[in-house]
């Protein structure tokens, strides 16, 4: 499990072929889901609270961020359907 931080617009001490996986933590948050389309790929994270957090990164840099989604299915929905 590696653990990931960022500055808010990237992640921090990563080099560019290094990404985040399921269980791994960024910014405190355990990843829940990954997926990815095309050159973006979204995080989805369980917040300190028990709602789930969407980061879209582009290679390391935070291009997106949604949170509050109330359950991990809503959110990817959310990402299938282009809303995120």
């Amino acid at each position: 499990m590696a653990q990931f931080i960022s500055d808010g617009k990237k992640l921090l001490n990563v080099e560019y072929d290094e990404t985040p996986e399921i269980n791994d933590i960024v910014d405190g948050m355990r990843v829940l889901s990954k997926t990815e389309r095309g050159d973006e790929y979204a995080l989805f994270m369980l917040e300190l609270r028990g709602t789930i957090c969407c980061y879209v990164l582009d290679e390391v840099f935070i291009i997106g961020k949604v949170n509050g989604f109330e359950n991990l299915p809503e959110a990817i929905a959310s990402w299938n359907k282009n809303e995120i």
